[in-house]
Formats: structure tokens, C-alpha cells, sequence
């Protein structure tokens, strides 16, 4: 018998991610819940694979892994990933650092948008996310257990041009 192969470390994460908040023309926001901490909801966010990986790639393999949605598609053209020019850096939650290299405390995220016509279904990846909604952005933005994510939303109704929400 043949001795078992010893498992293969995962290399640490890159502590380079971005968030790409997935919304309609009208403003409803798609979020997802936690596979791995029920009840905390956020939009698509994720690691870079490599340092040199450009961020649109980062962000359309990171949509098409948690939900399916394919960027560069007739219904989802590449014109519907913009880059917000926003990068927020914060403290990795404890919880997650033993993912990244010993010492490193922080994450660099990228905030994008991406517009998908109204009604996409999302097909999420099990291991990831068990559930999904689509809200309008005020209470997409108050779901979210991110602050950085939350903040992100709340400047769609100015990408949008829609008007601010009622009190």
C-alpha cells in the first residue's frame, strides 16, 4: 500500500480583494449570506490570485464563482463592470487572518459596480454563500454586516442618479 500523499498548503491570501456591488437599473442590490457565518450578508468580494492579476479580472472570476453571473456576456457586457475609483483599507477581521501571510493585518479592496438587467437569477457556490436577495439599496446597505460594503452602497443612488431615498 502506497503511503497517502501529505495535503498541500493553500498559499496565503493576497491581501488585495475587491467588492463589486451587483445591481439593477432601478437600484436593488444583490446580496449574499455566508456559508461560513450565517446572517452576515455582503456583495461579491474576493482575493486576488496573483499580485499582477488586473482588478477587472479579479472581479469578473470572483462574480462568476459566487453567482454564476458571467461578465463579457450579451446580457452582462464588459461596459457593466465599472471601476468606482475607490479603495477602501481595513483591519482583516481576526477571525480570517490566519488566512493571509503571519504579520499581515490589513486589506486593500477595490469597489466596483456592475449593472445586470433586472430579475438575474444567481446560481451561488454552495461552499460560499447559502442564500441570496435582491434589495433596494437602503436596506442592501443596512443588511450588511460590512461597514466598507455598506458605504459602497449607499453611493449607488449617485452613480445611478437616482433620487435620494425618503426619510
Amino acid at each position: 500500500m502506497s503511503p497517502t500523499p501529505a495535503p498541500v498548503a493553500k498559499p496565503p491570501k493576497i491581501p488585495q480583494s475587491v467588492l463589486v456591488v451587483i445591481h439593477d437599473p432601478d437600484g436593488r442590490v444583490l446580496l449574499l449570506e455566508r456559508a461560513d457565518v450565517p446572517g452576515f450578508w455582503q456583495s461579491v468580494t474576493g482575493s486576488k490570485d496573483r499580485l499582477d492579476e488586473p482588478w477587472a479580472e479579479t472581479c469578473t472570476r470572483e462574480v462568476a464563482e459566487e453567482t454564476g453571473i458571467v461578465v463579457g456576456t450579451a446580457a452582462v457586457p464588459p461596459s457593466a463592470l465599472v471601476d468606482w475609483q475607490l479603495a477602501n483599507v481595513y483591519e482583516i477581521y481576526p477571525r480570517w487572518r490566519h488566512r493571509y501571510a503571519p504579520g499581515v493585518t490589513h486589506n486593500t479592496e477595490q469597489v466596483f459596480g456592475l449593472c445586470v438587467p433586472a430579475g438575474t437569477t444567481p446560481v451561488l457556490a454552495p461552499r460560499e454563500h447559502t442564500a441570496w436577495a435582491w434589495l433596494p439599496w437602503p436596506e442592501a446597505a443596512d443588511r450588511c454586516f460590512s461597514p466598507s460594503n455598506a458605504e459602497a452602497i449607499l453611493q449607488l443612488p449617485r452613480r445611478l442618479a437616482l433620487p435620494p431615498c425618503a426619510p
